[in-house]
């Protein structure tokens, strides 16, 4: 079942970047880091809108971990690792379920000093197993816990949710 379609999840990027640049009207770059492939492509999508709404410069990334086993292989960033103390991070994934994924994404940044870490995320599941506060939240869904979301943003024209 479709709960978000490409025009739904466009004005969700739309008001999460206004959401963003409200609260950090302060901060000079922040840094955007999207984990795996579709939290990177959420994360740019964003990076995109907010870049469109202010003056201001995102610095883009990707944290990298295998979300079914995350102690199994190296958590990695590909940005660079002096850049962050003091820096102002935002954590973006397309779904958050039970927060693991969240949660061993903070695992490198432990590393550091930064000034701030937030997180974003396109749909919010209300099955929270692991600490985690998601601060810029797009739709907020409680389900079942077999159920599913899958998203595809891959193509700008076909955006869409899924409840599977």
């Amino acid at each position: 079942m479709k709960i978000l379609n490409n025009k739904e999840i466009n004005q969700k990027i739309r008001r999460l970047a206004y959401q963003i640049w409200e609260q950090n009207t302060q901060v000079k770059k922040p840094i955007f880091l999207g984990i795996n492939k579709n939290g990177y492509n959420f994360a740019k999508l964003l990076k995109d809108q907010y870049e469109a709404i202010s003056s201001k410069e995102i610095e883009l990334g990707t944290i990298s971990l295998n979300p079914a086993d995350p102690l199994d292989s190296e958590i990695t960033l590909d940005v660079e690792i002096k850049n962050l103390n003091g820096r102002h991070i935002i954590v973006i994934d397309d779904v958050a379920n039970t927060g693991r994924t969240l949660f061993y994404a903070m695992k490198p940044l432990m590393n550091f000093l930064p000034k701030k870490i937030e997180a974003a995320v396109l749909v919010d599941r209300k099955h929270k197993s692991f600490p985690i506060q998601v601060d810029y939240v797009g739709l907020s869904l409680a389900t079942t816990l077999k159920e599913n979301i899958a998203v595809d943003i891959k193509k700008e024209s076909s955006k869409a949710a899924f409840l599977q």
